[in-house]
């Protein structure tokens, strides 16, 4: 009998730094991922440890790992409802979050420590931080070692402006709900990742549209693409017209 290869690796578990009082852990996704627009690179989960997605979803504990973003909905107690009401986040939550919450519930996922360690899994891949959850919830010195083998990442946060969070603009899109909210992250040089409604209101000389997008032609992949790296990347900021099942509800 062999030993399975897991296919997941626990490479945070403490603190939320984005609400103290809770326990979060980041699993990191070493299997091949079949999510067409982003390629098959390494996910990370950033999920709490003690409620499923879903729940916390609906109850707004949520907040330890998605901070002030708009996307998470409004909480509610409404037996017939499994998450949060107008929820416009485009991930999945009974998907790979509550698959991973379960497992990570059985011990499926064994635990990294140190530098060493958590920089081999990622060798020479490119890595999606934060394929749920914010990364600023998470010390950045996990993502410095998780990257520095890598050959490339993506991520993003909402959280520039929250105290506590670890926000990196060298290394995460700023994301932007509002042209607004984007000039200010321009005039502080930090790249902008920004929901639209539609194509026309992409600005020109700031912007480009995602090329991995529908209303680009799909012309790419994140992981071929690889411009949402945050400022260390110089090119356009990136904007993205709402999609996902909850793109109604993006106000």
């Amino acid at each position: 009998m062999t030993n399975k290869k897991p296919n997941g690796y626990i490479i945070y578990q403490g603190t939320s730094l984005i609400d103290p009082d809770s326990e979060i852990v980041v699993i990191a996704q070493i299997g091949k991922s079949q999510n067409a627009k982003t390629g098959s690179m390494i996910q990370t989960q950033i999920i709490r440890t003690d409620i499923d997605p879903l729940l916390a979803s609906k109850n707004g504990s949520d907040y330890a790992i998605c901070g002030n973003c708009p996307h998470r909905g409004n909480s509610h107690n409404d037996p017939t409802k499994k998450t949060a009401k107008n929820r416009s986040c485009y991930v999945t939550l009974m998907h790979a979050p509550l698959t991973t919450y379960k497992q990570f519930k059985k011990g499926a996922y064994p635990e990294l420590k140190g530098h060493d360690e958590i920089a081999e899994i990622a060798r020479d891949r490119k890595v999606r931080i934060g394929t749920y959850g914010d990364p600023s919830a998470v010390p950045s010195y996990i993502w410095d070692s998780l990257l520095s083998l890598a050959s490339g990442h993506t991520a993003y946060s909402h959280q520039a402006n929250i105290i506590g969070a670890d926000f990196r603009s060298d290394l995460f899109m700023t994301s932007a709900d509002s042209f607004v909210e984007a000039k200010d992250a321009w005039k502080h040089n930090k790249r902008t990742f920004r929901v639209i409604k539609n194509i026309n209101e992409v600005q020109k000389d700031k912007e480009i549209l995602c090329p991995a997008s529908e209303e680009a032609g799909k012309r790419t992949n994140c992981l071929k693409c690889g411009l949402c790296a945050g400022s260390q990347i110089k090119a356009k900021s990136i904007a993205i017209v709402a999609h996902g099942n909850g793109s109604k509800y993006v106000a």
